[in-house]
């Protein structure tokens, strides 16, 4: 972190990737530093936007990380501003994409956003929530439908004017598909310019996005200043590798751990994170001290699991999760508490192994569950199975035992 971001408070410099623009500067334009004081001198809570396209149906740690800077601010007295991208989330993000992304249906994004709401708090108190959706003045939600749905052509190219052909073409994503050949769709170049209008119509003094957003939130500085506005500051915070050490954090790619998981998979989870993620897990998903931790790994492991289930999960659960974890390993499944479970009602029986394993989601596909248990991965009640063909003859032969796959898959049949 630069010397620049460390002068901030640490509640804002914690994980934090890159402020911009970042000047020691007198200007509340160019130093958010003054934006902050001046918000404090004129009673002014600032206009914190963070906008979230919801073409998935579940959040997890990788996207919790704004959530959490945006609750931040949020304590701290300032104005969240969630904008629910119901109308940019019918163009798609192209940002990391190597193609033009499939356009969703009005009712699909309408009914993902809710589910993003209802993840995020909507309804709960604001401790058990990752955003606080009930202290007055504290959240605004917005859908951009509301200022994009009836722009007219006019007000479309008065947008357009305000960027170029090489610009856009300078944004990573467009410059590597135009140079390998794979076609841009025209709408496509609406996307920054759209996301960056979102912050004229709300006004908003600062934008939180991922690192790979920094185009897109630019782009809202200069449609801000082009409307007549003070230009927000743009904050980014860095993406989460997942559980494979390797990639960033994905459903699609099954290296994610949803804030929506049982406890017990939380942990369980969490606690075979590679050795080289654990501090940075601590570190943009807590608010533990980095240097105040042990020095035996293991342990430090263990703390970050922990204390990560706890925020999502509430204390007594992220303890009874440590507690049954230590218990699944060593084999004593009888004194295990809140194992999640799943009914077999829909599975036909007599039912082989590999595919039993696949129905229940603990694998993939067929053929992963037949990777799974010929390479011993798999157990039932602890017992490993090595045979993919093993045949179950009716759901009594399953009901009430526990399937697990790894160290991290595993739930209770119920019928």
């Amino acid at each position: 972190m630069s010397d620049k971001l460390n002068a901030l408070p640490e509640w804002i410099s914690r994980g934090l990737e890159d402020l911009f623009p970042c000047n020691n500067s007198e200007d509340s334009d160019q130093s958010f530093i003054k934006r902050l004081e001046l918000s404090l001198i004129e009673k002014k809570p600032l206009r914190i936007k963070l906008g979230i396209d919801p073409t998935g149906t579940d959040i997890h740690l990788g996207h919790s990380i704004l959530f959490r800077k945006l609750r931040a601010f949020q304590d701290a007295g300032h104005t969240a501003v969630l904008i629910i991208g119901d109308f940019t989330a019918r163009i798609g993000d192209p940002t990391g994409k190597s193609k033009t992304r499939i356009q969703l249906e009005k009712d699909e994004v309408e009914s993902n956003a809710i589910n993003y709401l209802e993840q995020l708090g909507l309804g709960k108190e604001p401790k058990y929530s990752l955003l606080d959706f009930s202290t007055p003045g504290r959240l605004e939600i917005r859908r951009n439908s509301e200022w994009l749905e009836n722009l007219n052509l006019s007000k479309v190219i008065e947008l357009l004017s305000n960027s170029t052909v090489g610009q856009m073409l300078a944004k990573e994503d467009f410059s590597n598909r135009y140079k390998s050949g794979i076609p841009i769709s025209l709408h496509e170049f609406l996307y920054p310019l759209l996301q960056g209008y979102d912050s004229v119509a709300i006004n908003s003094d600062l934008e939180l996005g991922g690192t790979d957003q920094k185009f897109n939130i630019a782009m809202g500085r200069d449609l801000q200043r082009a409307f007549g506005q003070k230009p927000q500051f743009g904050m980014l915070l860095p993406i989460l590798v997942g559980l494979d050490g390797t990639q960033k954090m994905s459903k699609s790619l099954d290296n994610f751990v949803g804030i929506n998981e049982d406890p017990l998979s939380m942990y369980s989870k969490l606690e075979k994170v590679p050795d080289k993620l654990v501090y940075s897990y601590l570190n943009l998903l807590t608010n533990e001290s980095i240097n105040d931790l042990s020095s035996n790994p293991r342990e430090v492991q263990k703390l970050m699991a922990l204390k990560i289930t706890s925020n999502f999960k509430g204390d007594e659960a992220a303890k009874k999760a440590q507690s049954n974890s230590q218990k699944l390993v060593l084999g004593t499944k009888d004194s295990l508490e809140e194992i999640p479970e799943a009914s077999i009602s829909k599975i036909s029986f007599p039912a082989k192994a590999f595919y039993l394993f696949s129905k229940m989601e603990l694998c993939t596909s067929s053929s992963e569950a037949r990777r799974q248990i010929l390479g011993g991965g798999v157990r039932i009640d602890g017992e490993k199975i090595l045979d993919p063909n093993l045949e179950f003859q009716t759901p009594n032969d399953v009901i009430g035992k526990i399937l697990q796959v790894g160290k991290k898959k595993f739930l209770r049949v119920s019928g």
